[in-house]
């Protein structure tokens, strides 16, 4: 895959979707501590708007200045129309997984709902499969391993299923379509732009729904803002900038499944900030999905083609 412009390119794209995952998962209990004192839509765009603005900067400082260009100037004329389509398509993904992603989140608990998204990960390389990507028989053998973490982790031995589970679950099939966008259009457009585009996206159809949808007093809480402040600056601003960095310098299924750690971060916080506790079915799952990650991570990139390992 194409490497990424800029200070980002001299990280490992492992270590940069490790740290999305750390940002993500602490994420989930921001998410659900806003849901206290704001409607979920006004809360979407608000932090997608709020990650724009935190991404702005940094693309006003790579626009050439006078006659010189380097070539990590981000040209506007040159790029951004190439980038329209492709943040549409992903902001589309990325608006729709969020969206039921924060619906589902309102009737359980933070914990829960990583685990849950993480459903993506088998999703993944199975629809990459579909499209005809290549993938080794490591990675199949963790995404088993994975799916059986999330079954202990995510479904009890009663096999209850609440409203929110069911629509974390379709959520996880558009972070699946999201992810594999991603790795479609980054291979020849600048990553921070396409991330930019698909946050701006994102906060546009958050506003037209919030506007069509929500009647109620927008934030009823004012501590809130708080919630939204970590949502919108770190887990959307940076979190989601270094998944698109990050993943272009990595193969979509092992990419899922790095970021699959979010939901072992999401359990962490939960416990941490919400009081929520691991049983010991939980704690088996949790071992269970780490030790997919680390499979994959081995062996599931020893068949990657030299022009995506270089």
């Amino acid at each position: 895959m194409k490497k990424s412009h800029g200070w980002m390119s001299n990280i490992p794209g492992e270590a940069l979707l490790l740290l999305t995952a750390v940002v993500w998962g602490t994420g989930f209990v921001s998410q659900r501590k806003a849901m206290e004192g704001m409607q979920p839509f006004v809360f979407i765009a608000l932090r997608f708007f709020l990650g724009c603005l935190v991404l702005l900067p940094v693309l006003l400082a790579r626009i050439p200045h006078g006659k010189g260009k380097t070539n990590n100037a981000f040209s506007w004329r040159g790029k951004t129309k190439g980038l329209i389509l492709p943040s549409v398509i992903c902001g589309l993904f990325l608006f729709a997984g969020t969206s039921v992603q924060q619906l589902g989140i309102m009737t359980t608990s933070a914990s829960k709902a990583g685990f849950l998204t993480s459903l993506y990960l088998v999703l993944v390389p199975v629809l990459g499969f579909v499209v005809g990507k290549k993938v080794n028989l490591w990675v199949w053998i963790g995404v088993v391993l994975a799916l059986v973490g999330v079954w202990f982790l995510s479904i009890g031995v009663e096999m209850s299923v609440q409203k929110g589970d069911i629509l974390l679950i379709i959520g996880a099939l558009f972070w699946a379509l999201q992810i594999l966008a991603l790795d479609h259009f980054t291979d020849k457009r600048d990553a921070l732009g396409l991330a930019f585009g698909q946050f701006l996206t994102a906060a546009i159809l958050g506003t037209v729904v919030s506007l069509i949808t929500e009647n109620a007093p927008l934030v009823s809480n004012l501590s809130a803002w708080w919630s939204l402040l970590y949502s919108g600056i770190v887990a959307v601003g940076i979190g989601f900038t270094l998944q698109v960095v990050g993943q272009s310098k990595v193969n979509p299924a092992l990419a899922s499944l790095i970021l699959s750690l979010e939901a072992v971060f999401a359990l962490l916080g939960g416990m941490v900030f919400l009081g929520e506790r691991l049983s010991g079915r939980e704690w088996l799952g949790c071992a269970v999905m780490l030790a997919a990650v680390i499979l994959v991570q081995l062996k599931g990139q020893q068949q990657k083609p030299e022009a995506e390992s270089q």
